[in-house]
């Protein structure tokens, strides 16, 4: 007779089981193994105190001393009350009524007022009454000629203070124009000076050139001093 195994007794049925549960066991040896720290022995601080390192503190004795509180103030002098007979007569001040009367009253016939002064706004060079005198046009009589003398004179000072070799030195080329206003204010200076030019040098150098002309006659409106607008056009040729 062949000898016949118990169904119970056969643990292949539970190999996998076995397989997990030695896994398992190995992981957990392996992460203890990981985790396993160890410290040298100087390095643990106990933390304890030496008693017999710390110097005794000396404390010092105080003495209480008893200081006497000090005597309280002395008592106020009675007030002396004196009786004084009202036999004196007291003379009254006479209050005077500061009531005006009628006949105090002076009549105002009118009330006149201060004048204020016009203020006359800038005029423009082409329509001023009287035109502003450049020197050397003083002895012309007529409105008209001393325009012209005026204009005259300056573009003959802008013609001779003016560099006209700065536009070929920036490179500019033909003819080139630069307009420039400004102002001569009640005093016959030169103000507000305003350029407009192809190139920021320019527009500096017209302003340069006009800043020095000479002061002059303020011109007049309705026959006070007024500011008087200027407009200059500057035209040169660049030589190539």
């Amino acid at each position: 007779m062949e000898p016949k195994k118990n169904p119970k007794a056969d643990l292949s049925k539970r190999s996998v089981l076995f397989l997990q549960l030695g896994l398992i066991l190995v992981l957990f040896v392996t992460w203890q193994a990981i985790e396993w720290k160890t410290y040298e022995k100087s390095d643990i601080d106990t933390g304890m105190v030496q008693m017999d390192q710390l110097e005794d503190e000396e404390i010092p004795i105080t003495e209480m001393q008893n200081t006497p509180p000090p005597p309280p103030p002395p008592p106020p002098a009675p007030e002396v009350i004196e009786v004084v007979e009202d036999e004196e007569e007291v003379e009254e001040d006479e209050i005077e009524s500061t009531e005006t009367s009628l006949e105090d009253i002076v009549e105002v016939e009118e009330v006149v007022e201060a004048p204020v002064e016009e203020e006359v706004a800038d005029v423009p060079f082409a329509v001023i009454e009287d035109v502003p005198i450049f020197p050397g046009c003083e002895n012309l009589k007529d409105n008209e000629e001393r325009k012209a003398c005026m204009s005259e004179k300056v573009m003959k000072f802008v013609q001779k203070e003016f560099d006209t070799d700065l536009g070929s030195e920036l490179g500019l080329s033909g003819i080139t124009r630069v307009i420039v206003q400004f102002k001569i204010d009640k005093q016959g200076k030169i103000t507000d000076v305003r350029a407009r030019a192809p190139h920021p040098r320019l527009e500096q150098e017209a302003a340069r050139v006009v800043n020095k002309l000479p002061k002059m006659q303020p011109g007049k409106q309705r026959g006070k001093p007024v500011g008087v607008v200027y407009s200059l056009p500057i035209t040169f040729q660049i030589q190539d």
